[in-house]
């Protein structure tokens, strides 16, 4: 396994890979690596000749107000589990080599960026794009693996990619959850004992969800308040969001005629946690 810091370095290796004729399946990430991160690289090693994975807390998707100084850290850590999993290539790159003195170039995925979590995190979505696609032109992978925690960044990324021709797959990954049911997240090392057991009312929402809908509820503005009475009944908690949206537009929705996203975004305490229940089809995923 190789780990690679510069950009230089990193392109020539690249430009090896391609010419062998080498496939890339890249997974990007910010480090602090749990089971959800390992099985997207688990997937672009199945899938590809080459498996590359890069390790950057982008301050580019922070507000001011938020944990960037702060988010977990532990590259070491990282770096074992990954050659463990049989990763080709690491990208460990600074701050300063991703954004050199100067820096002024941002990407915008107009519309969708500003709703759900956008919208109470204006910039994030153009930070994530940004680092996103300056990771695609540095790597080039065939294909890059997401999970379906962070539901509308994969929708954001997927339209970025088909507006702007870029010739890679966005393969999209299950959610993994612990046992309990609360989706993986590095943040979740933020929760105190008494906020990881409160936290598991996020994903009691999720049943309550495909309990109505599985009975034939379809009506978005019921089943969204019970999700929100479900939440605001546990104290710890406080409700940043709770949507029921159209899956490709973002937009809300009246009722459940098509495929639909339920987001939510939830605070325990000071920690952000995300989540969501997708129906595709008729069929539920969560």
């Amino acid at each position: 396994m190789e780990i690679i810091t510069t950009v230089p370095e990193l392109q020539e290796r690249i430009m090896n890979w391609e010419k062998a004729g080498k496939t890339i399946g890249f997974v990007p990430t910010m480090g602090y690596l749990h089971e959800g991160h390992l099985s997207l690289v688990r997937g672009a090693r199945r899938g590809n000749d080459i498996a590359a994975v890069s390790i950057f807390v982008n301050p580019k998707q922070f507000g001011p107000a938020e944990d960037y100084n702060v988010y977990p850290r532990d590259f070491n850590r990282d770096a074992a589990l990954l050659e463990k999993e049989g990763v080709d290539l690491i990208f460990y790159p600074s701050v300063n080599d991703m954004y050199p003195a100067g820096y002024k170039t941002y990407v915008k995925v107009e519309d969708l960026e500003n709703k759900l979590c956008g919208s109470s995190r204006p910039g994030h979505f153009r930070g994530v794009c940004t680092v996103v696609l300056k990771l695609f032109n540095l790597i080039r992978p065939d294909e890059a693996y997401f999970g379906w925690k962070d539901a509308q960044q994969v929708i954001i990324l997927k339209k970025m990619v088909e507006d702007l021709n870029l010739p890679i797959k966005i393969r999209p990954m299950p959610l993994i959850r612990e046992k309990d049911g609360l989706a993986l997240s590095s943040r979740n090392i933020y929760l105190n004992q008494q906020e990881r057991k409160a936290a598991l009312v996020l994903y009691r929402s999720l049943e309550l969800v495909e309990s109505l809908i599985k009975d034939g509820e379809r009506r978005a503005a019921k089943i969204r308040q019970q999700m929100i009475d479900l939440i605001s009944a546990e104290p710890l908690t406080r409700i940043d969001y709770v949507e029921i949206v159209d899956f490709q537009t973002l937009d809300p929705l009246e009722a459940i005629e098509g495929d639909a996203l339920v987001a939510l975004a939830v605070y325990l305490g000071r920690t952000r946690l995300i989540d969501n229940l997708r129906f595709i089809s008729g069929v539920i995923e969560k």
